[in-house]
């Protein structure tokens, strides 16, 4: 079964309720989740935790990663692994969790900050950013406990294409979903 999720722009309890009536099976939200926590709250015990989606833009500071609002640009100087935490208390569903550091860089997930926040949650984590190659998507199923992986780039640049990564994977020894 396939879902669609929708993020960006989500500000209000309103929004959620549109996208939902509109078909979406998820709804993600960030900088408002952020701004304004108790949105989470409301949406969680509204629509159901199944699809309220957290996202986490996360940037490695010393040694501890902020939460980046505002596309990675904004850093709200809240520790990510603690809001990550939080988000799950106020009652989100799924952690959407982008590295800003590997973002767009193809270099591979942040397998460190994925491992830390996975640990840190009951909730399925996704992980985000960083994606070059196939090889990317087995290395975090098998390094970390993360529950999926989002690209990018790699897709729409057509540099590699779904089956390449499941074929990967399934190389590789990741039980994946056949296509």
């Amino acid at each position: 079964m396939s879902l669609l999720q929708w993020g960006g722009g989500v500000r209000t309890i309103e929004d959620v309720d549109r996208l939902l009536k509109a078909g979406a099976d998820k709804v993600g939200m960030n900088s408002a989740a952020v701004t304004n926590p108790s949105l989470i709250t409301e949406a969680s015990d509204r629509f159901g935790a199944q699809c309220i989606v957290v996202a986490i833009d996360a940037k490695h500071v010393c040694d501890t990663w902020h939460v980046m609002t505002h596309g990675g640009s904004k850093d709200t100087e809240i520790d990510a692994i603690e809001w990550a935490k939080e988000a799950e208390k106020r009652g989100a569903g799924e952690i959407l969790l982008t590295s800003v550091d590997t973002d767009g860089v193809k270099n591979g997930f942040d397998l460190k900050l994925t491992e830390t926040v996975v640990n840190a949650v009951r909730i399925p984590v996704i992980a985000s950013g960083g994606v070059g190659k196939p090889e990317h998507f087995p290395e975090v199923f098998k390094q970390t406990d993360v529950s999926a992986g989002l690209a990018a780039s790699i897709f729409h640049e057509n540099t590699f294409s779904i089956k390449q990564v499941k074929d990967q994977c399934k190389l590789q020894g990741v039980n994946i979903r056949e296509t």
